[in-house]
């Protein structure tokens, strides 16, 4: 979850630069980088639930079987890394959108 915030705050850390057209990086340029650290913070959700699910498959292997509410359990807080990947992705591709639609043709 660290990494993700890590992640989505470097997507709005762009988000910022885009709508401030400050800096050294061009509004293009910090647009892209921003859409790509949405789409990278997707990633990392997903991959994130696979290595929890991984390693609550090693658990269930080692117990030899769990309670079918314990299973449910377990996938649902696998999911959390996913939706908040998710979450993020959603935020830069509709402020990417919004971006877009507002900027002045060039």
């Amino acid at each position: 979850m660290s990494t993700l915030t890590i992640v989505g705050g470097f997507m709005v850390f762009f988000l910022v630069l885009t709508i401030m057209r400050r800096g050294k990086v061009s509004q293009k340029k910090s647009m892209v980088l921003m859409k790509e650290f949405g789409t990278l913070a997707l990633v990392v959700g997903i991959f994130g639930q696979l290595i929890g699910l991984y390693s609550a498959m090693i658990a269930i292997e080692a117990a030899g079987g769990v309670p079918l509410a314990l299973l449910a359990g377990g996938i649902k807080v696998s999911m959390i890394t996913t939706l908040y990947g998710f979450l993020i992705f959603l935020i830069s591709r509709i402020a990417g959108i919004i971006l877009q639609a507002t900027a002045k043709s060039e």
